[in-house]
């Protein structure tokens, strides 16, 4: 476990080398990665939970190693053009984005990226690696679940599955919240004793601890929801549903921060006017 600045606090996160006898993997490379390179086994292949920045920064790093990505993200690392494609904001705040990402990620493109799929295998000898296609946060969110030789324990790399008070982001273009729903259930049948998460919680040990975990994360979509429907019962404009702030606290401002919780909260409108929950008229939603 490569940990980073605060257990992965972002822009850090937390990267993981995973050594065979034939080859070894590096788990999203990321700026933890940067000063301990010298330290680290020859990698052969960079295995991508996902495309965002945070994860992609020490691609650089590894030139000759062969990476793969779920071919629904893979875009994101064959050029800038494609990643920003997947935050879907405005040009403005497109290409303020572009040039952080650009600047303190640096952005390197691998147009050769290869494509991982979900049940793929890949055996580095003595140690597998299987991917679990988990989308929800990004349409190619995978997770890694590895298994070594003379052990029945298990490690699950959960990627942006954070499990923090925070709860799940699915804020971007490429992103979906029915699907993100499914992928916490598919979880939770997962039979494991360790998992990584990405971001702050880091290693976490017990699939008790997990599990309790895992349902108090995915609490929080409930809560917003929950949230949401207080807050429109009286009409309510979608300009005033961003401004209330249900996914960020009130009072936050940032180049993406408007856009997530336009594309958030319209997922949830969406769900709630299909199941006959909210409807809306003269561009302003009511709880019903």
């Amino acid at each position: 476990m490569l940990f980073g600045y605060e257990n992965g606090k972002y822009p850090h996160g937390n990267s993981m080398v995973v050594a065979g006898r034939e080859s070894s993997v590096i788990v999203d490379p990321c700026l933890a990665v940067v000063p301990r390179q010298s330290e680290l086994p020859d990698i052969d292949l960079m295995l991508f939970s996902h495309i965002h920045e945070d994860h992609i920064s020490a691609v650089r790093q590894f030139p000759d190693a062969a990476c793969f990505a779920h071919p629904e993200d893979a875009q994101g690392l064959r050029s800038i053009e494609g990643l920003m494609q997947m935050y879907g904001l405005d040009p403005e705040g497109s290409t303020a984005l572009q040039k952080q990402i650009e600047q303190e990620f640096h952005y390197t493109p691998r147009p050769d990226v290869q494509a991982l799929v979900d049940g793929q295998v890949f055996d580095l000898g003595g140690v597998r690696m299987t991917v679990m296609h988990t989308p929800g946060h990004t349409r190619g969110h995978c997770c890694f679940i590895v298994d070594w030789d003379g052990s029945e324990d298990r490690l699950v790399c959960l990627g942006d599955i954070e499990l923090t008070g925070f709860g799940p982001y699915y804020g971007d273009t490429w992103s979906d919240l029915e699907a993100f729903e499914a992928s916490l259930e598919a979880l939770r049948h997962v039979d494991a004793r360790y998992w990584l998460t990405f971001h702050h919680k880091g290693l976490i040990e017990g699939l008790d601890t997990f599990r309790e975990m895992l349902k108090q994360y995915a609490g929080v979509i409930t809560d917003r929801e929950t949230r949401l429907l207080d807050y429109i019962a009286s009409p309510r404009s979608i300009e005033e549903i961003i401004e209330h702030r249900f996914v960020f606290r009130p009072g936050n401002e940032g180049i993406m921060i408007d856009a997530v919780e336009r594309r958030s909260m319209t997922q949830h409108l969406d769900r709630l006017i299909e199941l006959g929950r909210v409807e809306h008229e003269g561009g302003r939603y009511r709880a019903r």
